[in-house]
């Protein structure tokens, strides 16, 4: 399938699990902590669909915005501080190094994958949408687009996950 016609889905599935509600609880002190689940989901979800708007920018070693084109690692920081407010910096190992691990099997939209690509641990990484799928923005084809956990490259080359999100 055409990454194009994938952008539609990505989104309606992004769409349909934020306008989820969470199961009704007991009314007691877990409201905070329920708004407080609420807030990460919705910022996770935020880092998706801004990383969707940016499919097809353009690649450029070092980039830190669109205008002048995009990186790997620049593009998870300037997705992190416009969508969440966080402050993302580095090298995909420097952000490697600054998330906290976990399972691949645990992977939520917003959290990031990380890959070895240049036969140097995480020498690349992107943003985990869902359905197994990531948006990074790699030198091969100078684009910011959309790729399978499962596609043969990456499988082959996936490190590790990473989450900034409780």
């Amino acid at each position: 399938m055409p990454i194009p016609a994938l952008i539609p889905a990505a989104l309606l599935a992004l769409l349909l699990t934020a306008c989820g509600s969470p199961p009704s609880r007991p009314v007691a002190s877990s409201e905070t902590i329920a708004q407080q689940n609420l807030a990460v989901s919705e910022k996770r979800n935020e880092v998706a669909l801004y990383a969707l708007g940016l499919i097809d920018t353009g690649y450029r070693f070092g980039g830190k915005n669109p205008e002048a084109g995009l990186d790997c690692s620049g593009m998870v920081s300037y997705i992190y501080g416009q969508a969440a407010g966080l402050k993302v910096r580095g090298s995909a190992a420097d952000i490697a190094r600054s998330g906290r691990p976990i399972e691949r099997t645990a992977l939520r939209a917003g959290d990031l994958v990380f890959f070895n690509t240049r036969n140097q641990s995480f020498s690349h990484v992107g943003i985990y949408l869902g359905e197994a799928r990531f948006i990074h923005a790699p030198s091969t084809n100078g684009r910011v687009r959309i790729d399978r956990l499962s596609d043969r490259y990456y499988a082959q080359r996936f490190e590790a996950a990473r989450t900034f999100f409780d």
